[in-house]
C-alpha cells in the first residue's frame, strides 16, 4: 500500500503544483509555441518517469531505435493497464498526443496537460464526434505531431489474446501518410490491476515493432489494417514469455 500512497500523493503534488506551470506555459506559448510544446513534454514526461520509478517498475525497451526522428508516426499498442500510457508517453521522443476516452476531458488540471499535449477525446457512442476527433488527429499527424491510439478500444483482461481491433481507429496512418509503429506491451497489468489496490514492483517489456507504411501494403493487407496489425503486435507478445 505504501507505493500506493507516495504514488497518489505525488500526482496530487505534481497537479496542484501545475497550475502556475499551466500559467506560465501558456505564455511562453505566446511567443514560441514550439518551446512551450518541447517544455509541456519533457514535464510530464519527468513525471511519469517519477511514477514509474515510485512504482519499481523494471522496465526492459526492445527496438526503439525503429521509431523514425524525422516524420510523425501513429503507435499503435495493446492495452492491458493504465500505466500503458505512463510507460509510453514517458519514451515518446517527440510530441505525442494520445486518443482518449472523453470521459477524461472532466478531470481538471490533468484534461489542460492532455489539451496541451495534443491529445483528443474520443466519443465512442457518436459516430459523427467520433469522425471529427480522427480528422482532428489526421490534421495534426499532417503537421508532424505523432498519434497514439489503442485499438482494442478499452483494457483487455484477458492477456493471452488481444481483443479485435477496430478496423477505423487506424484511418488516421492511412489518411496522414505516416508510419504506425506496432507496440507490444508485457506484464503492465502486474504493476496495480492485478492485485488492487496494491501497487507491486514488476518486470514490464515494453517493445517497438518496425514500421508499417500502408502504401508498402498489399491490397488485401490494407483492406484489413487493423488485423494486420494486430498480428505482428500479437507475434512480439509471443516471444516476451522466455524474457521475463
Amino acid at each position: 500500500m505504501i507505493r500506493l500512497i507516495i504514488t497518489l500523493i505525488f500526482v496530487f503534488l505534481f497537479l496542484l503544483v501545475s497550475i502556475p506551470i499551466l500559467c506560465v506555459e501558456w505564455v511562453i506559448r505566446k511567443y514560441s509555441r514550439q518551446k512551450a510544446d518541447f517544455s509541456s513534454l519533457r514535464i510530464v514526461q519527468w513525471a511519469f518517469k517519477v511514477i514509474i520509478g515510485i512504482s519499481g517498475v523494471r522496465l526492459t525497451v526492445i527496438g526503439e531505435e525503429n521509431i523514425p526522428k524525422d516524420e510523425a508516426v501513429l503507435y499503435v499498442p495493446n492495452h492491458q493497464s493504465y500505466y500503458d500510457i505512463i510507460l509510453t508517453y514517458a519514451r515518446c521522443p517527440g510530441l505525442t498526443g494520445y486518443v482518449a476516452k472523453n470521459s477524461m476531458i472532466r478531470i481538471p488540471v490533468f484534461s489542460s496537460w492532455m489539451k496541451r499535449l495534443y491529445c483528443l477525446f474520443l466519443n465512442r457512442e457518436d459516430l459523427k464526434e467520433g469522425l471529427k476527433t480522427i480528422l482532428v488527429g489526421i490534421d495534426q499527424m499532417k503537421q508532424g505531431i505523432s498519434m497514439c491510439i489503442f485499438p482494442e478500444g478499452t483494457r483487455n483482461k484477458n492477456y493471452q489474446e488481444m481483443m479485435p481491433f477496430k478496423e477505423g481507429s487506424l484511418k488516421m496512418a492511412e489518411k496522414s501518410g505516416c508510419p504506425i509503429i506496432p507496440v507490444a506491451i508485457t506484464n503492465s497489468a502486474e504493476i496495480f490491476e492485478n492485485h488492487l489496490p496494491r501497487i507491486k514492483p514488476c518486470h514490464v517489456i515494453l517493445q517497438y515493432g518496425k514500421p508499417i507504411r500502408t502504401q508498402e501494403l498489399t491490397k488485401e493487407q490494407r483492406k484489413f489494417l487493423g488485423a494486420y496489425t494486430r498480428d505482428q503486435i500479437q507475434a512480439m507478445l509471443n516471444t516476451h514469455g522466455e524474457l521475463l
